[in-house]
């Protein structure tokens, strides 16, 4: 495993985190989900992101027994605040000092620690003056809850205004964590760049665009059964919007790719993002052990210049870069 910092910081964490976005507390058994955490402990994996609204809490709460027993010290903790948890009331979400207060509460409680090493705001909220979001976050960082402060499908120029008000208050955010995969590019042509330029990294959700990227789902044929196109209840809704026979045909040209390179398509996927030097890691989820120990196979994995432009070459025009696609897939009111 490689280590990268996170943003203009001191702080090193794995080029590879274990997320547990839909999987701990919903779609995985609660001894599998240990597995996998093991087997990301195993491997080199030492960080770990989560969300109070994953499964409605209950994967911090899986998370933190996984983790029970392990050095504190050597572990790199995320979670995130904004959208609804518990009975989902009037005050159950989104950024006011209100909920980010009783949230951070409540994640620690769940996941058995004193603080939490980065501590996201999951969405923008329009609805709570900035001001009173940053002043709260920053008293999180000063009661040590949390020891740095990050921001989640933020716009450039919500990441901008968040910047400035963070270094008046005393802290400074560290990272974004936005969707980004060769099949979703938007982040490049605003977010990065400003990002660059203000000492933020990239910490990437669904570098392997929700499983499609592994080349499971083939054109013309319905999804595998259990798979997350398939699933309901788990991501199908997300997915659609890469499952027509155009993008997933484009996507099985990928496969003389990775095995030229001597990689899966799913490593292939994880390690083109890691190309990018704005990412600093790659989130991974897992629903087997044997998902962890080979995704974690793309770390350090370098890629040639005429390998990326293959990629570029067989999946051309399908490629989504709309700078614009942050704010038009965040929601534009809170969601209570």
């Amino acid at each position: 495993m490689d280590y990268r910092y996170l943003g203009n910081s001191g702080l090193k964490i794995s080029e590879i985190t274990y997320g547990n976005w839909l999987t701990h507390g919903s779609q995985v058994e609660n001894d599998i989900a240990a597995q996998c955490v093991a087997a990301a402990l195993e491997a080199g994996i030492s960080t770990f992101d989560t969300a109070d609204a994953y499964a409605n809490t209950k994967a911090e709460t899986v998370l933190g027994d996984a983790l029970k027993g392990e050095r504190r010290e050597s572990l790199e903790i995320f979670t995130k605040v904004y959208w609804p948890t518990g009975p989902g009331g009037k005050n159950d979400t989104g950024l006011s000092r209100k909920h980010i207060m009783e949230s951070i509460n409540g994640s620690l409680t769940r996941l058995q620690t004193d603080y939490v090493d980065l501590y996201q705001a999951h969405r923008y909220d329009t609805e709570t003056p900035l001001e009173e979001t940053m002043q709260a976050f920053a008293d999180v960082v000063r009661q040590g809850k949390a020891l740095y402060i990050g921001v989640s499908e933020w716009t450039a120029e919500q990441i901008r205004e968040g910047v400035k008000l963070s270094k008046e208050l005393g802290f400074q955010l560290i990272s974004s964590q936005p969707q980004y995969s060769m099949l979703w590019r938007v982040i490049e042509a605003e977010v990065v760049p400003t990002c660059e330029e203000l000492g933020l990294s990239q910490i990437v959700w669904s570098p392997i665009a929700q499983g499609v990227l592994t080349g499971k789902y083939k054109p013309g044929q319905q999804p595998p059964e259990g798979s997350r196109a398939a699933d309901e209840k788990g991501g199908a809704d997300m997915i659609k919007r890469f499952m027509n026979d155009d993008v997933l045909t484009r996507v099985q040209g990928l496969k003389p790719i990775a095995d030229e390179a001597g990689l899966t398509m799913a490593q292939l996927a994880v390690a083109w993002v890691l190309q990018n030097p704005n990412v600093a890691t790659a989130l991974v989820g897992a629903s087997r052990p044997e998902q962890v120990r080979e995704n974690v196979k793309a770390a350090g994995v370098r890629l040639e210049p005429a390998v990326m432009k293959q990629i570029d070459d067989v999946l051309g025009d399908i490629v989504e870069r709309d700078p614009g696609k942050t704010k038009e897939t965040s929601p534009q009111t809170r969601v209570a």
